[in-house]
Order: C-alpha cells, then structure tokens, then sequence
C-alpha cells in the first residue's frame, strides 16, 4: 500500500444539517481512518465539502422562499461548524459553489466533450406545465414499481434503496405543483456506461472480488450483471454548474457529473495552499484513494464516478469504497424530512465537552456490515458503564495512586514487564482492523486494553502492598502509568479530546503510532504528572429522558393529518373553557390605523353594545371590503392599548396556504350577540 493516502468523505447536500446517520456511516469512520494515517506517517489528504448542486436544495429554497444560495450558505456554516465541533479533523472542507470547483467541473466536461465521450441524444423529459420547468429527477414523486411506496423520487426509492428513472414511477406527479406531468423534448449529453462494464467488470469484479466489502462488491456485481445503460450528465435547471457549451444555454451539470468533481477540486484548493502538487494525489499511480460513503452513494462512486475518470484518462483508480449501512434511530429509520433525527449541532449545544462520548457510542455501534440502532438508553450505557465505569476509572485511579504514593512521580519499574506486552498487541490489533475497515473491533481491542488495565491494578493492589512490598507496588503502578499513557496514545483516532486531555493529565506528547507499537516505555521513570482530572462523566437519567421526550414530540408531530399545523396548546380544564365569551358580531366601520401597515381600527356591533376592535388584518383586507361582515368575536379579552387606541376584543381568524387571513363566519347570516359553546 502506499505511503500517499486521499482520503474523501461523500459530500453532505447543504439543504439541512447533519445528523447521527450521517456520522455513523461516513464522517467519523472516515476521520478515525485518516488519523490513523497520520500517526503512521502517510502522507494525507483528507478531503471533503458541501455538494451544493442537488435539487434537494432547490426543493427547501422553494419551501422557504429564499433563493437556492441562501439555503446553501446556511447550511455550509452549519455543517461545517458541527463537523469542527466534533473533532472530524478535514485537511480540506470547502464547496461546490465556489469558483474553483465551477472553473475544474468545466474543464472536466470540455475534455470529455472534446473527445468524443459524451453521445448527444433527445429525448423526451417531464415537463411541468404550470411551472415552466423540465423536472429533474427529484421533482417527479410517484409509486415504486417495487415496493409500491408511495413517495418515492424520480431516482431512488429511499425506502427500499431502488434506483430508478423517473420513467419507471407509478403515477408520477411534479414535486413543484402536484400536476401531472407532460413529456417534452429536449437534448442532453449522456455518458455511454455501457462502453466501461469491460472495464469496471475487470478492475473491480476481477480485481478487487477479495479485498471490498461484501454489500459494495455485491451491489456493483448486480448492476454490471444487469447491463449499464448511457446516463444522461446534464440536466435542464437553473441551479448547477453551467454546461461549458455555446448550444447549452439552460442546462447545468447532473449533480452526480459535479459532485464528485469536487474531490478533485477540494484537493486543489488544499494543495494550492500547502504548496503541494495536487496531480501527486490523483494522477500518480502510487497514490491510494479511499471513499467513505453510505450504501447509496454505492453507484455514484463505484461505477458513474470511475467512468467518468476513466474516459478522461489522466486519474487513478480508488483502492476501496468502504460503504456503511443505515443507522436507525429508536428503531425507525432516520427522516431528515419527518425530522426524526439527532442533529449533530444540537448534540453539541446540549452535551458540552462530550464529543467523544458520541463518537464512542456511533462507533461501537457502526453499521459496517447492516443497518444498526441508535438508543438514547444506550447511550447513556455507553458513557456510564464503559467510558466513565472501565476507561476514565483506570485512568484516574492510576493519576490518584501516583499522586498519593509517589508525589505525582513515575516510580521506577521494569520496561521487559510481561504485561506490557498487551500495549503491542492493542496497538497491532487497531492498526490491522482499521486497514480492513473494521472499526468495532478496532475500537473493541482499545477497550479491552483499558479492561486489562482495571483488572491488573485490581490483582496487584498496590493501595495494599506499598507497606509490606514497596517494589512490587512501585512496578504494578509503573505498568500500570504505561498501560495508561498507551490508551492516551491509542485512543486519539477515536477520542481525539480524551487523547489530549489523558496526554495533558501525564505530561505526554503525541507519539507516531510505530513508536507506540514498539516501544516499550512510553513514559519514563521520574516523570511527573498533573493533578489527577476525570476524563468523563456520568450521564443522568434526567438527561436521557429529556431527549427521548424531545422525539416523543416529534412522533406526535409526524402523525398529525396536517404537517403545518402548530402543536397543540397546553391543556385547560372545563373551568377554564367556561370562562370564555364568543359571540356573533357585525363590522360597522373600518379605517386604516395611521402609520401602521398591517392595523385595521373597527367599530363591531356585538348585540351587547358597540366597541372598538384593533386587528392586524389591513394585508389581508380593505377596509371596505369587511364592513358588514358578520365575524366571531371573543368578548370578554381584557383592553390593551395598540397604538394608543384601546381594542376592547379579538376576532375570530385563520390563515388559508396563501398567507392571507381569513374570517371565522358562521354558515348563515344570525343576529348579533348569539354565544359560542
């Protein structure tokens, strides 16, 4: 394997944050790997961004009424900030938005374009009617010819993980109005996939049928056996890279042709800052690329993406494309659009200080070979059995007895200690089940170092034998101050802030991960350590049931038969109900407050006398057009004075999908003064 190592994670579409799914399957196993690396001496480039390209964008823009660069300047923050915050240690972390990567997915393009390996066909595309549009996969919903679900997008059923064509949807509509659909033409460029299955059939079906994961190997098997089709890689939107060519006016890249282009891109930028040469990464054949994705994004990167590459023919191939499953949450599948998710900023905001604490938690519970579950319980498990229970107490019991026994001094042992023979295997464990991938059990062999640890203090007892035997006490706890400073070292890939505060606690550098494989003392006799500090703390049960309250909201919002709706209020009693005085009334006079945009002053006749109502309708209404019209009036609403006019009551309103209010009326005209309830 080479010393050179590209290490990319997939890029997360800036249309929301991040969560724990995302985490789990990419970010944190991708980051452990590429520290890893480091401390090996390989020479890395870790390197990821923002795909901000997708119609997911488009989609939420639309949502919220802001332009597509809003939602993705948003976003970028956000992600980048919580990636940061958790210790995902990016050499590079930029965005496909920016100039750079436009000016290199052009260039990329025009190579293609310029020999020959696009094909320039017309086809008939969906067109929506009443928007203007040609839709693009994401905005055409419709049922799933394979596991008939109903809300499935024009390119990959997320519930059952087809891809698809939106030509294949059951009953397709447009995302944009709910209209069906019509066919039009238009002409587009197309890879020709079909051209590379000798080769993607050689160099991964051949070549690497040993060495990748079994879901990846798999699922390409299974697409190549099926045959590839060309694939269109541009799109007729108004939100993308631009097609570099004088007849493309209104089409941009398929964000599937940009996206990955960003790694390159990425690279470049990072190099041009490093004064390093970026071709070294990605044209030299003694580099290795490795991609951390999730399961979908199998396709994109192991079969789109090298052909791509391919056809261009100036880069390498990648070493591997270590894919994860899904991760769940209280089991039921994690819904970035039914919001059942823990966000990763969130986490951040409400356990400060306990970064590693779910980082730990993810990657013991990674979803490597199928789909695995997230638990607020286990969490809490985790952290107060394992962290605080098994690796903080050996580490601080270790930190108190050298303080009590021997002024905060290592005493003096012997370096040739059988035991010490376990800090070798730990280390050799974690580098081999990294290099395969296997981060459970390579964080499983750091934890039972740290069991070792606790089990050896404990036969050794030196709180007993400093009195009767003070060599022995002074070699069990120079053992032990090894086994300690070794976890330290060992846990940086996966606890990066415990690493620097055990290594801060014992006055320790960060090793070379040889160093710590090999050496057999890792601090020396005489040294002194700091003041003993907990690595961790326990977590309460209060904490826990407060997030499980918070998704328990959430499932109650999910299940409302109208999303928009606002949660329900805080109960009252009948007592309370009671007490309230809703009557039919009729508007009088209506006449606009001075200097005050949105307040109507209205004289009401409420069939117990005639008062002065202000309401902030004036957008939603003239004053003309509400005099005479009979409303539902809250009477007995103490005053209060609004732009020193004194409103003596509340009107009946709601808010119909335009925006604008609308009148409580009753069906047919009544007198005034008849009450509600």
């Amino acid at each position: 394997m080479s010393k050179r190592k590209l290490i990319t994670a997939a890029l997360p579409y800036a249309n929301g944050p991040v969560h724990i799914g995302h985490l789990a399957g990419v970010y944190i196993p991708a980051d452990v790997y590429a520290r890893l690396q480091r401390r090996l001496g390989n020479d890395v480039a870790f390197i990821c961004g923002s795909d901000e390209h997708g119609i997911p964008i488009t989609i939420r823009a639309k949502k919220e009424g802001v332009s597509p660069q809003d939602i993705v300047d948003k976003y970028h923050e956000i992600i980048k900030k919580s990636f940061s915050d958790l210790g995902i240690s990016f050499d590079e972390y930029s965005r496909t938005t920016s100039k750079n990567h436009h000016n290199l997915s052009q260039k990329f393009f025009k190579n293609l374009y310029d020999n020959g390996k696009f094909t320039e066909e017309v086809s008939e595309q969906y067109y929506d009617e009443q928007a203007g549009e040609f839709l693009a996969d994401r905005y055409i919903v419709g049922t799933c010819p394979n596991c008939g679900n109903d809300n499935t997008y024009g390119d990959q059923c997320e519930k059952c993980g087809s891809t698809l064509s939106p030509a294949e949807l059951i009953n397709p509509k447009s995302a944009l109005s709910g209209n069906i659909p019509i066919l039009k033409e238009t002409k587009n460029w197309y890879l020709p996939l079909n051209k590379y299955e000798d080769f993607l059939n050689e160099w991964i079906i051949e070549g690497h049928k040993n060495d990748w994961k079994t879901n990846v190997y798999g699922q390409v098997k299974s697409w190549l056996n099926d045959g590839l089709k060309p694939r269109a890689m541009t799109r007729d939107l108004n939100w993308g890279v631009p097609v570099p060519l004088p007849n493309a006016e209104g089409k941009v890249m398929y964000v599937w042709f940009d996206a990955p282009i960003g790694y390159i891109s990425f690279t470049k930028e990072w190099a041009e800052k490093n004064n390093k040469n970026w071709k070294d990464y990605w044209q030299n054949e003694n580099s290795d690329l490795v991609h951390f994705i999730g399961k979908d994004n199998i396709v994109f990167h192991c079969i789109i993406f090298p052909s791509m590459l391919k056809a261009h023919g100036e880069y390498i191939m990648p070493t591997n494309v270590p894919a994860f499953e899904f991760l769940n949450l209280e089991n039921d599948k994690i819904s970035t659009s039914r919001n059942w998710a823990v966000w990763a900023h969130e986490y951040v905001e409400e356990f400060p200080e306990q970064q590693d604490v779910l980082r730990y938690t993810l990657l013991s519970s990674a979803p490597e070979t199928k789909d695995n579950n997230f638990t607020w319980k286990d969490f809490q498990t985790k952290n107060n059995s394992e962290l605080v229970g098994i690796f903080g107490n050996f580490i601080n019991r270790v930190a108190v007895l050298m303080h009590k026994y021997y002024n905060g001094k290592i005493p003096t042992g012997n370096e040739n200690a059988v035991e010490l023979s376990e800090i070798t295997k730990a280390a050799k464990e974690i580098r081999e089940f990294l290099d395969k991938y296997e981060f459970r059990n390579a964080l499983s062999s750091l934890m039972n170092l740290a069991r070792f640890g606790n089990q050896y203090l404990q036969t050794e007892e030196p709180w007993k034998t400093i009195k009767d035997n003070p060599e022995k006490a002074a070699q069990s706890l120079f053992v032990s101050a090894q086994i300690a400073v070794a976890l330290g070292q060992l846990c940086e890939p996966f606890l990066p802030f415990t690493s620097a505060k055990l290594l801060k606690m014992f006055g320790i550098e960060q090793q070379s991960w040889d160093m710590v494989e090999n050496s057999k003392t890792l601090i020396n006799s005489g040294h002194a350590i700091h003041e003993a500090s907990l690595l961790f703390s326990k977590i309460e049960d209060e904490t826990i049931e407060y997030q499980i309250q918070k998704l328990e909201k959430t499932k109650i919002n999910n299940a409302k038969t109208n999303p928009k709706a606002n949660p329900m209020k805080d109960e009252i009693i009948f007592d309370d109900f009671t007490k309230i005085d809703l009557r039919t009334a009729t508007i009088l006079e209506a006449v606009k407050v001075e200097k005050a945009d949105k307040l109507l002053q209205l004289k009401v006749d409420t069939g117990v006398d005639i008062r002065t109502v202000v309401s902030g309708i004036a957008e939603s209404f003239s004053p003309e057009e509400v005099i005479g019209k009979q409303v539902m009036i809250l009477l007995n609403l103490a005053p209060r004075k609004i732009r020193g006019i004194e409103s003596q009551g509340m009107l009946l309103l709601t808010t119909k999908p335009d925006g604008k209010l609308s009148f409580v009326t009753p069906d047919d005209k009544v007198e005034n003064g008849i009450e509600i309830g």
